[in-house]
């Protein structure tokens, strides 16, 4: 397999839609398998592997929203929801369920091959080559190549997304990271204005990391600006020298 552009699954019970969908991203160097029902695309993805999902949320049987919810219990598979329906909470109810991004009908080509560039980049993040294990303090570490964090003396596995948020806070440790910042290196330049991204992720790896996510100890809320890792290395020399 290796040397092969990355298989993308079309999710879509419209076959005009799929093949315009599929027909496009073939001629920008995709490989492409398609399935017309949310059924038809968890067996799809059992049997292909795909390492993309398009997953349409207007379907009959079971909607996009249940087939996310159930491909979640078998696969981190990167899924980027395709739909009509703009409104926040429906993007804020995908990405809850695990979505790794939203893109609403009528799209772009040019938009829809820019966000599956964008999230095959996440995902393709390496390993911190200095540190297997990073140990923040007594109560938590991060083990990079494992892809999670050991809270308490146990192991607790992050999304994709979540560990680059975590990865880039932690490289920024002590300095104030702006939302726009954060949000081009975790979800790409093109997503600097999508702030409820951001805050739905951090309150997902407060409450994997944080003795209590309501008073943060580790990931701190700069009002307005964006968020800052406490720092750390400073405090671990401050309790040698003392």
């Amino acid at each position: 397999m290796a040397g092969l552009s990355p298989l993308i699954l079309v999710v879509d019970d419209e076959p005009r839609i799929a093949r315009f969908v599929t027909m496009n991203l073939e001629m920008e160097g995709f490989r492409v398998v398609q399935a017309s029902s949310g059924l038809e695309a968890l067996q799809r993805v059992r049997e292909d592997l795909p390492d993309l999902v398009l997953l349409d949320v207007m379907m009959p049987e079971i909607d996009g929203f249940e087939t996310l919810k159930l491909l979640r219990e078998v696969t981190d598979v990167p899924v980027i929801m395709l739909t009509v329906r703009a409104e926040e909470k429906d993007i804020v109810r995908g990405l809850e369920l695990g979505a790794d991004d939203y893109v609403t009908k009528p799209f772009s080509v040019q938009v829809l091959t820019s966000r599956i560039q964008a999230v095959l980049r996440r995902i393709g993040l390496s390993a911190d080559p200095h540190s297997a294990v990073l140990k923040i303090d007594d109560y938590l570490s991060v083990d990079y190549n494992r892809r999670e964090v050991i809270v308490d003396g146990e192991a607790i596995g992050l999304r994709p997304t979540e560990f680059r948020l975590l990865y880039h806070l932690i490289e920024n440790a002590g300095w104030v990271v702006p939302h726009e910042t954060l949000l081009a290196k975790v979800w790409g330049y093109e997503y600097r204005d999508e702030v409820h991204y951001l805050r739905l992720y951090v309150t997902y790896l407060r409450k994997k990391i944080e003795p209590d996510p309501s008073n943060p100890r580790y990931i701190l809320t700069e009002r307005g600006v964006g968020y800052r890792f406490v720092d750390f290395r400073k405090t671990a020399t401050e309790e040698q020298d003392g």
